[in-house]
């Protein structure tokens, strides 16, 4: 499974994998179900492979989702997505000897981020 960034992302517990292919299509191909004559070698250029994969979450994770969905209205994809490339940017910066902050701009307290 790689992030958005083409870097390994951390392997977690993962039940199965499988490549899966996704292209994307104009606005206006949409409508028809079909690419234009015109679009179908820009859509061919921008097929994409991505891995598949399903895991198990803990109901506290679950429900973290489903509020991250509320509040969004993204999907559970863009969220995971987001989430991996999130958690490889952390860890290339404390792996580089980096500081992760908070700031309350209220307060303008400064709280460093711990993960475990």
């Amino acid at each position: 499974m790689t992030a958005r960034t083409g870097r390994s992302a951390a392997k977690g517990d993962v039940a199965h994998t499988q490549p899966a292919h996704r292209s994307r299509t104009s606005d206006r191909s949409r409508t028809s179900g079909l690419p234009e004559a015109g679009d179908r070698q820009q859509v061919a250029d921008r097929q994409q492979v991505a891995d598949r994969i399903t895991v198990a979450l803990i109901a506290d994770v679950s429900e973290d989702l489903q509020r991250l969905q509320d509040w969004t209205k993204l999907s559970k994809t863009d969220i995971t997505n987001r989430a991996i490339t999130l958690y490889e940017f952390i860890e290339a910066q404390l792996r580089a000897g980096n500081d992760i902050l908070i700031r309350d701009k209220k307060t303008q307290e400064t709280q460093s981020v711990v993960i475990l």
